[in-house]
């Protein structure tokens, strides 16, 4: 891919629907929402002033001149600077699951695929699939035959329905999974073509994946005994 991110924006639960307007009025739409709580030690804490709080984590997609413009307002207007405001932050993306997801995702803004990865050296690589809630088991037992290792799931809201029927053609349920895999690279493309051939969008589950790519890992070991 060339120049297209992951972003990501965690604030203040109470916060959300502030820059949920943000991005509306930057023409950003926002794909996904989560929720979390935060871990900051009681000591940053009681030094800003401020109480362990729930999060509200707001995942979007931008090319990089996107994030440059976006970035800057997010300072200036939204204060994010500011200890307690938020932070937000971008992943690059390496590949997508075709080219109607492409679409999805970056809103037929114009953007055109690229170079897979800037990252050429990773070794490993995050597998992302946002599908519809309840169907968890459908995708691994796709991405298993593939030779994928275990995933992790995570439940969240789309915030993109209508970009979804625009670009892919089908009615995408509000509540979704996102499922983390994380894989060898040279593994990557078979785990997403057999998840997109028994659950992509022809199927109930309408998948989407992509991949980030990751530095470093921990934690591999038998994964790379095995090979």
């Amino acid at each position: 891919m060339s120049e297209l991110y992951l972003m990501a924006t965690i604030s203040d639960r109470n916060q959300t629907r502030r820059f949920l307007t943000f991005y509306r009025e930057q023409q950003i739409s926002l794909t996904m929402i989560t929720f979390g709580r935060g871990t900051t030690s009681s000591d940053i804490l009681d030094s800003f002033g401020l109480e362990a709080t729930e999060k509200a984590i707001l995942f979007t997609f931008v090319t990089g001149t996107e994030w440059k413009r976006v970035k800057n307002v997010l300072q200036k207007q939204m204060k994010i600077d500011i200890p307690g405001s938020g932070i937000a932050f971008i992943i690059p993306l390496s590949s997508v699951g075709g080219k109607k997801q492409l679409q999805f995702l970056t809103e037929g803004r114009g953007f055109k695929k690229g170079e897979e990865s800037v990252l050429k050296d990773t070794k490993y690589e995050l597998l992302v699939v946002i599908a519809n809630q309840g169907y968890t088991d459908l995708i691994m037992d796709a991405a298993r035959e593939a030779n994928a290792p275990g995933g992790t799931v995570i439940h969240a809201k789309g915030t993109g329905t209508e970009a979804a029927q625009k670009f892919l053609g089908v009615s995408i349920a509000t509540e979704k999974e996102m499922i983390f895999m994380v894989t060898k690279r040279e593994n990557k493309n078979e785990i997403m073509r057999a998840i997109m051939d028994k659950a992509g969008l022809n199927s109930k589950a309408k998948s989407i994946v992509f991949s980030l790519p990751v530095t470093e890992t921990a934690g591999m070991r038998l994964i790379e005994e095995e090979s």
